[in-house]
Order: C-alpha cells, then structure tokens, then sequence
C-alpha cells in the first residue's frame, strides 16, 4: 500500500516522467497506468525533448528529480542483466553534479563529527569545495605538519532525504510487483533493495576510508596504480580525509599528449590492472569512470593510473572467481563447448539444461566476431552478449558478477580512448594465464594447507565423536532390506571398490598431511624441505586422483 506522504512525491515523478516524454514507460509498465488520465493535466514535452532516445531523455529526467535519482540511476546501470543496452548506455553517463552546500555548514560537520574545532584539526581548510556531488563534497586543506589532503563531507540531511526518496522507490517497486506480468523477472523490489544499499554503504565515509586502504596496500610500491593514504585520525563515518593527489582525468588526451605521456604503454596498463584486481585480489573498484581515474604525470615513460573515490568496490565468491576465470581462458581459446559445461558446474545454470544447445547458442553468437581481427573485437561486448544468450537457459548470476561486467566495459573504454589500435585479447590472455598459474599452483596449495593447520589441528580430536555420532543415527535409521543374489554380488563389488578408494584417499591423505607438516615446519631459509614437500603433495595427488570420480 503506497503511504499518503509519498503521493505528492509520486505525482512530481509522474510529471517528470510526462515532461520528458516517458509516459510511454508507464504504458509499458502496467503499474502506473490508474495516473494516465492525470497527462490532461500536464504539459507536453518540448519538440527538442521529444525528438531525444529514451535512454537520454530518462537519464535527464533522472537528473531534474535530483541526485538520490541520479544515485539510483548510476547503480541501475551496472545491472545490464535487467536493462536494455540503450538505457544501461545512458544510465552511465549520469554525474553527481549538484550544487555545494555552504563551507560553513561543512565545517560545523567536521568539527562535530570529529569532536575537536577546524583550526585545531587542520592547518588550513578552504570552505570553497572542489567538487560538489548527491552523497559528500570535497574541500581541500592541510594538515598541521603541512602535508597537503582533501577532505570528504556528508551533506548534511542527506540521510533522510534518502529514507524519504526510498520510501517512495519502495512504494512504485511495490505497484511493478503487483502489476507488471513480468515483476518475477523483472524484481522490482530486489533492484530497490541493491539501490538502497549502495546508497547506505555511501554514506559510511569510514567504509569507504577501509576500502581505499586495502586497495592501497594490494597495490603498495607498484608502478601501475596509485592510492591515495588514508589518514584515520582525521576520518570517522562522517568525515574523510585522504592524502591531496594531482593528475589528469585518463580521459583527457589531449593534456596527455601535451605532458608527454605514452598512452599505448598506458592503456595496457589499465587492462592488465583489471584483471590482477578481479582474479589476483578480488578486490576491485567498480566506479572506475574516467572522473575515478586519473594518471600520475610525474613518470612519463612508466606512467601509472591513480585511484579516486572508493564508494563502490566489487568482490567475488570464491567459487564464482574460479568459475568466472575458467569462462574467461575457455573463450580466449574459443572452446565454446567448455563455456557451456562450466555454466552448468557452476550452477549458473540448471543442470537439466541441454549442455550440447548451449555450446551450439555461445558458439552462434561469439563466432562472428572472430571474422575480425583481434584489435577490433570488444571482450566485454562478447562477455555481454554470452550471458544475455545464456539467459535463454535460465542464467542465475550474481549482482557482483554483473558489476565486475560494467566494470570490463569501463575499463575497456578507456583503453580503447588511451590508444585506440590495442589489442585488448593479447594483452589480457597471458596477463590472466599468469595470474591462474600463481593462484592455483601445487606451492600455493600447500601454503594455504599450512596456513590452515592450525585450524584442522583444533578439531581433529573431535572427529572419532563426530564419526560415533554419525554412525549411531544411521543405525538408528537402518531399515530391513530384501535384496536379490544379483544385487547382492553388486553390493559386494561396491563395497570392495569402496575399500581401495578409502585405502587410496587415506594413503594419500597421509602423504598430503606429511608434505603439509614439511612445508609448516621447513626453517625460513630450507628450500629444499619446501621442495620435498612439494614432490610428496604431487605423489598424493597423483596416488588419489584415480579414485577422484569412483
């Protein structure tokens, strides 16, 4: 049921929506058809207006409702499993560009979040903001030892306009549920629910603070990517404030060019730092526009991105980061069969679909694209395009995945604008083939078993209790069977494979606990006891391995 505070709400959506000539939405929608006889009322849009793409005439309807809109807008573009191409397009154009709030209401933030007064926090704080957006602004100043920062403001009563505004989200995402005959695929409420926490993560300045400290320390010393410092005695949910960096928008060639930079060596650079993020890290930063990036022009030969803004940063499950890179090596090789297969181990898809049609499906639609050369073929395009073909086959992702897609885009673009004839395929195949060989090598198999031996020494003297428990309730359980001379000699063959796998696992279990033993107790300077315990994991690997699948 809508509440009555939100119908005067409801009503100046509706007459934006009828201002940019996107009533025809609400044709389509169902939902909102009761306030079709209401366009009597309102003006008709400008010629100009109407002559606009829908795409492009939401993404400014959007911006007239105000940035919780335009908010909402940014997050709806990454779910391109919901969106059609031209909307999701324009969706991601939307920029926070609203107007600032007055430096002294900021100041009166800092120093009641803080607890302590402006001129005894910072050396200088300048109440004119260098940037303006829906959730904070930003204003530059200087801490007491000099060093140059930025600091981070929530705007104040920003939370409860956003309550207010999602109130009414909730109440339309309600009317689509209820109306719209498509609402379970669709998920109205579920959309809402991902705006909402976007929206609430954003407003947590320490969350962000936390996530730009961890991409700093995964990238400390390297010469690709640069992260601002944090500076926690300064930062609290309200207030963060982060090392001043300079640079120039990764977008702006021609500044580029006039400083020197080698934007080929650039470009590749960007695509490499996509994969290390996604598949060495799973940690990546999922607003990577070009007003995010900037490139640091102090090394021109060897120049580096520099990251901004830390709001909306990506992870993967564990499971899906393996299943994801397994995708991403299949179609490099064009071994559209093995898509198909691990779309269905990874339960992306059901195992009752039909393994042979979607290889025949993937297959139709990514080799095309090999007709071209390789420089002009998009992989994030072909990636978008395999998994709108897999919905056929009811696909199940995760938001996450389809945020790591938008992000591929992003970076992709960006590449492409920084030096337009690079060949995204040779830069990123042995990039993420090399990651792979590090992630899932035998030496890092067995540093994550020594890492974990502790944990499996802490409960090992509960097992024989747990295997008691167990067998009590099974023959608890046991029920009298009849069974035929035939079945039985089956039985009696199951069983006698059942002791050569139990013998084989516990044999190479042996083994394997041995070489983890080896590898947690070798002296920091032995590597040959490294080495040995590598050699004795292989032969349990390959001592139980044929029993793997028995």
């Amino acid at each position: 049921m809508t509440s009555p505070r939100a119908l005067p709400r409801m009503w100046r959506v509706f007459a934006v929506l009828v201002r940019y000539r996107l009533d025809d939405l609400v044709d389509e929608a169902h939902a909102l058809r009761p306030l079709q006889w209401a366009r009597a009322l309102l003006p008709r849009p400008r010629r100009e207006i109407a002559a606009m793409p829908r795409g492009a005439r939401l993404r400014l309807a959007l911006t007239q409702l105000g940035p919780i809109y335009v908010k909402a807008g940014q997050v709806l573009s990454t779910r391109r499993d919901l969106l059609p191409p031209d909307i999701a397009d324009e969706l991601s154009l939307l920029q926070d560009q609203v107007p600032p709030f007055p430096g002294g209401e900021a100041r009166a933030i800092v120093e009641a979040a803080l607890g302590a007064p402006v001129a005894a926090l910072y050396a200088r704080f300048d109440e004119t903001p260098l940037a303006s957006a829906s959730i904070a602004q930003v204003h530059a100043a200087a801490l007491p030892d000099g060093r140059e920062v930025v600091v981070k403001v929530v705007r104040p009563g920003i939370r409860a306009q956003i309550a207010r505004d999602l109130e009414l989200l909730h109440a339309l995402a309600g009317l689509v549920a209820r109306r719209h005959p498509q609402a379970d695929k669709i998920r109205p409420q579920e959309i809402v629910e991902e705006v909402e926490k976007t929206l609430y993560h954003e407003l947590d300045l320490q969350r962000e603070a936390g996530n730009a400290s961890l991409l700093r320390r995964n990238f400390t010393g390297s010469p690709d990517l640069y992260v601002p410092e944090v500076h926690w005695s300064h930062t609290n949910e309200k207030v963060l404030t982060m090392e001043r960096v300079h640079g120039i928008p990764a977008d702006d060639i021609a500044a580029l060019d006039a400083a020197g930079i080698d934007r080929k060596r650039l470009a590749e650079k960007g695509v490499r730092l996509f994969y290390t993020q996604v598949f060495r890290d799973n940690f990546f930063h999922a607003d990577a526009h070009p007003g995010n990036i900037w490139v640091d022009t102090r090394a021109k030969d060897e120049p580096r991105f520099i990251a901004l803004d830390f709001g909306i940063m990506g992870t993967l499950p564990e499971a899906d980061q393996y299943w994801l890179a397994e995708n991403f090596m299949a179609l490099f090789e064009r071994d559209y069969r093995r898509i198909a297969q691990l779309h269905v181990a990874a339960g992306w898809i059901p195992p009752t679909a039909r393994v042979d049609e979607l290889e025949a499906a993937v297959r139709t639609v990514c080799e095309p694209y090999f007709t071209r050369p390789l420089s002009e073929i998009s992989l994030a395009e072909v990636v978008a395009k395999m998994f709108n073909t897999a919905r056929r086959f009811e696909l199940t992702l995760q938001p996450q995945l389809i945020l790591m897609q938008k992000t591929l885009l992003n970076i992709e673009g960006l590449g492409r604008q920084l030096d337009p004839s690079i060949d995204i395929w040779a830069v990123a195949h042995p990039e993420l083939r090399r990651i792979l060989a590090r992630r899932y090598s035998p030496l890092r198999a067995l540093r994550e078993i020594r890492r974990r031996m502790p944990e499996w020494l802490h409960i090992a003297p509960q097992i024989p209790d747990l295997v008691h428990a167990g067998l009590q309730k099974m023959a608890q359980d046991a029920r009298r069977v009849d069974v035929t001379s035939a079945q039985l000699q089956s039985l009696q063959a199951a069983h006698r494979d059942t002791q050569r796998r139990i013998l084989a696992a516990s044999f190479g279990g042996a083994l394997l606990v041995g070489a983890a033993l080896l590898f947690a107790l070798a002296p920091a300077r032995a590597p040959w006891l490294e080495a040995m315990a590598l050699v004795v994991g292989l032969i349990a690997f390959v001592v139980a391995w044929p029993w793997r699948n028995r």
